[in-house]
């Protein structure tokens, strides 16, 4: 982010501080609970936002070498993908081209050749068919045009993008537009994969997002957890078109204010979360990422998948002469130091807020919506991320748009 754009973001949240001032979107909407629970329309959000969109699942790190693979399963489909022998990165279909059985169960991991467990049918990273076991009794077959489904997919300013439709075009510029550029100013393609959790509620994965969309409740549901470092009641929201950057202070940017405005960092004093429509909520600083990815679970509007990667740049995890082990859910990667936040510390905060707090709420919320007494809900003047999301996935679908509550 340049810095100009940092001053302006942070005098703007110093100035909310200093006058007891929200952000103010000056409209409340209601939103039909019908959304959270209808079966058709999570069919209509299944195949619109998640089988024909594009999505960032990782970053490069995630594919650190070439011959890398790591399986991604929440599309709706089986995704393979890879960094191949020339380091270009790769998304298949992880189905083989024989009887559709999965050539890779594995999570991720490093292999020269991908070979499927069914009658062992070989492929290289690239995809393409390099051996067919006793092929003379199977029968003839142009290895050519039977390598596996390759579906698009691009890397760029360090996000790992696949559309997971092979039919369907993938245009980074036009998906992202001025996005491109600042994510061009933010060191995603050099932090390093250090851990990862998986959190699954009972809860429609559009609540699950608008978690992420108000600082109303942090010193309220969070007030001994996360209120205990941001003020809440503050944001900086910038648009871009179906994303949107989401800022918000924590105590740090106190100090900011006897120092020059040349030596500002917003790392230091706030958290800067950017919104990937439809379901990715992406925070990062130059020492660390937080890629938080959402999704329903097909079928079953009531339920949501939460997969949680936390990556640290090589500076962080050297200052902290860490280790990185494994325990039952997650890589644990735990310093002394706070440059970027241990992963144990990230771990905590994700069990203590998200999964203990806010989640929970979401499951009131989603028991509140199947009763069918509850016909809205109300979003306030001070919560236009929501407001932001809720609109783009309405237009996207053809649906009406929010109603507004005149006042």
């Amino acid at each position: 982010m340049q810095h100009h754009t940092q001053v302006t973001i942070l005098q703007e949240l110093m100035r909310q501080l200093d006058a007891g001032q929200n952000i103010d979107a000056g409209v409340q909407y209601r939103m039909p609970t019908k959304d959270y629970v209808c079966t058709d329309r999570a069919q209509q959000e299944q195949q619109h936002f998640f089988r024909d969109h594009p999505h960032v699942v990782g970053l490069s790190n995630d594919l650190p070498e070439n011959g890398c693979f790591y399986t991604v399963d929440e599309l709706g489909i089986p995704i393979l993908t890879t960094r191949d022998q020339t380091g270009r990165f790769r998304a298949l279909l992880n189905a083989c081209r024989h009887r559709s059985a999965r050539v890779v169960s594995e999570t991720r991991g490093k292999k020269p050749v991908l070979m499927c467990p069914f009658h062992h049918w070989s492929y290289s990273v690239s995809g393409e068919l390099i051996n067919v076991p006793n092929q003379d009794h199977f029968g003839d077959i142009d290895k050519a045009c039977m390598g596996l489904v390759e579906l698009p997919a691009e890397e760029r300013n360090g996000m790992l993008w696949v559309h997971p439709n092979p039919a369907a075009s993938l245009n980074l510029d036009e998906l992202l537009g001025d996005l491109n550029a600042e994510f061009a100013t933010h060191p995603a393609g050099d932090l390093i994969l250090a851990g990862e959790t998986t959190i699954q509620k009972r809860l429609n994965w559009k609540l699950a997002n608008d978690t992420f969309g108000e600082t109303y409740h942090f010193g309220k549901l969070h007030k001994d957890t996360l209120g205990q470092l941001y003020y809440g009641n503050n944001l900086h929201l910038t648009l871009f078109d179906q994303h949107h950057r989401f800022v918000t202070a924590n105590h740090g940017i106190d100090a900011m204010r006897e120092e020059p405005i040349a030596q500002w960092h917003i790392a230091r004093g706030t958290f800067v979360l950017y919104y990937l429509f439809p379901n990715v909520q992406f925070l990062i600083n130059p020492e660390s990422a937080t890629l938080i990815r959402i999704y329903p679970v097909p079928g079953n509007p009531s339920e949501s998948v939460t997969k949680i990667s936390f990556y640290y740049s090589q500076a962080a995890i050297d200052a902290g002469a860490a280790e990185i082990t494994k325990d039952d859910e997650a890589s644990v990667y735990d310093r002394s130091n706070d440059r970027g936040g241990s992963l144990q510390a990230n771990l905590e905060v994700f069990k203590s807020t998200i999964e203990d707090e806010d989640y929970v709420m979401g499951e009131m919320q989603q028991k509140a919506a199947e009763s069918g007494l509850l016909d809205h809900i109300i979003f306030g003047r001070n919560e236009p991320a929501l407001h932001h999301f809720h609109s783009s996935f309405k237009a996207a679908l053809g649906e009406p748009p929010l109603e507004r509550i005149l006042s």
